[in-house]
């Protein structure tokens, strides 16, 4: 199977690669949090995405204790999540 690509949509692709790349050597030296919060999932990526997403099983919450603890989110999944997203919007 044969894809064609035009120079922008495989600018925008390797821009896409380059970001997550960045932002995964980020949370690997400790500079950023490998997780978010969900409230600030909601706030980045808009709440009905994110509940949609979680529903759809492409990112998976995770909580820390059994009672009143806050549910976390793999930075990496919803990242992945959201650019695979505005790529298919794009191209």
């Amino acid at each position: 199977m044969n894809i064609l690509l035009t120079p922008l949509q495989l600018q925008t692709l390797l821009c896409y690669a380059a970001e997550m790349g960045a932002k995964s050597a980020l949370t690997k030296t400790g500079h950023i949090r490998p997780y978010l919060k969900k409230s600030e999932a909601f706030r980045r990526y808009g709440r009905k995405n994110v509940e949609h997403w979680i529903g759809l099983g492409l990112i998976t919450p995770r909580k820390d204790g059994d009672h009143s603890s806050a549910w976390r989110i793999d930075r990496m999944e919803v990242e992945a999540v959201s650019k695979s997203r505005q790529a298919m919007r794009y191209l």
